[in-house]
């Protein structure tokens, strides 16, 4: 079997574990990463640039709704990412499957079919509960949003995300570790990729594809 390095990133102790459960028997050599915050599952992810899988809640501490999938499609391209959410609307699986997860999988799922889903995003399949049938945007404009929000840099959209958790743009350079004038430059390219005039117009656009989301 091949070796195989996933990371689980979940803020509840109880589902990591049915999933490292899921996941056992994968390979005979395989390495589990956990993660029960945001911050923590790109530190995994960055550590471990040659992990075969992350397995993402949507809804952790230290992020919002789709902005943690989208931050780390951005900064880990060749990442394979599954979401794992209680949500699972069709509305929700299909948004994630348009911001770039390889898969969507419930957390109203068995074991069996949690493993069905991993299997398949190993194998290069994109995987989907049974059932869900994909379906076009009801809302104008969101097709084009999705297009542009793909053209932020990582770091663009890690700044995105932070402007609408509303940190200013000195926050946003400590956290970041860089100028506070690198970040108005930052702030300046989004405006113009999302094609908006203000920071709040910048916001809301996010908030069009950032459904609330439970655990």
């Amino acid at each position: 079997m091949q070796t195989l390095t996933i990371i689980i990133a979940d803020d509840h102790p109880l589902f990591r574990g049915a999933l490292k459960q899921a996941v056992q028997g994968l390979s005979t050599d395989l390495t589990i990463i956990e993660a029960g915050d945001f911050n923590a599952a790109r530190a995994a992810a960055q550590t471990h640039r040659d992990a075969d899988l992350l397995l993402l809640d949507l809804a952790m501490p230290g992020v919002s709704g789709f902005s943690g999938l989208m931050s780390l499609r951005a900064e880990f391209s060749g990442l394979p990412i599954v979401v794992v959410s209680a949500t699972d609307d069709g509305a929700t699986i299909r948004r994630s499957l348009e911001l770039g997860a390889s898969g969507f999988i419930s957390k109203s799922s068995g074991l069996d079919d949690i493993r069905t889903g991993i299997y398949a995003v190993l194998d290069g399949d994109i995987w989907a509960p049974e059932g869900h049938v994909p379906m076009s945007d009801e809302e104008p404009g969101i097709s084009e949003l999705l297009e542009r929000l793909r053209t932020l840099t990582p770091q663009q959209s890690r700044v995105l995300n932070m402007l609408g958790e509303g940190l200013l743009n000195k926050q946003i350079a400590y956290e970041l570790g860089v100028s506070e004038a690198t970040i108005k430059a930052h702030v300046s390219a989004i405006l113009l990729k999302l094609n908006v005039d203000s920071r709040t117009q910048a916001v809301i656009k996010l908030g069009k594809i950032n459904m609330p989301l439970v655990a």
